[in-house]
């Protein structure tokens, strides 16, 4: 929602495993929130401390908004749970709703559809959406190879 929590670690999991890949040339990864609560803000300190205890580091990422653009400029977005979801279908150009789908998707394994918002909750809300983050990543890499999108 605020792009300051779940968003962010899956933008820095996701484009480490994609460098640790060597397929960085072909992908422009961001994340972005709903709502304009955090705009400008880096990550939640405490999801820098879970992400960075893995090698991932998001310090540089600062919480933005989703805007208009990024339906069209992207060729997937993906929803963290059932609220933003509704928000993105909502707000997104009809031609471009089909890109829109929930991160989750990619770890069917899960059996959970929702990556909970760890904001409230302890440290182990984040070492749980980082597990969640990292398994949903590498099914989407995965899901991308299989498509014949990226080799």
């Amino acid at each position: 929602m605020g792009n300051i929590c779940r968003s962010p670690t899956a933008e820095g999991v996701f484009t480490k495993l994609v460098k640790d890949h060597k397929l960085d040339a072909y992908f422009a990864i961001d994340s972005a929130g709903t709502h304009a609560y955090h705009v400008g803000n880096a990550p939640d300190l405490r999801s820098q401390s879970a992400a960075r205890e893995r090698g991932i580091d998001l310090s540089n990422l600062r919480a933005r908004q989703v805007v208009f653009g990024d339906f069209e400029d992207f060729d997937y977005v993906l929803a963290m749970d059932d609220d933003n979801y509704s928000i993105l279908v909502n707000s997104c150009p009809e031609q471009h709703k089909a890109k829109i789908k929930y991160f989750l998707d990619y770890a069917p394994h899960l059996n959970e559809r929702q990556v909970p918002d760890p904001y409230y909750g302890g440290a182990y809300g984040f070492e749980k959406v980082l597990d969640m983050v990292e398994e949903a990543s590498a099914g989407f890499l995965q899901a991308l190879r299989e498509s014949g999108r990226i080799r």
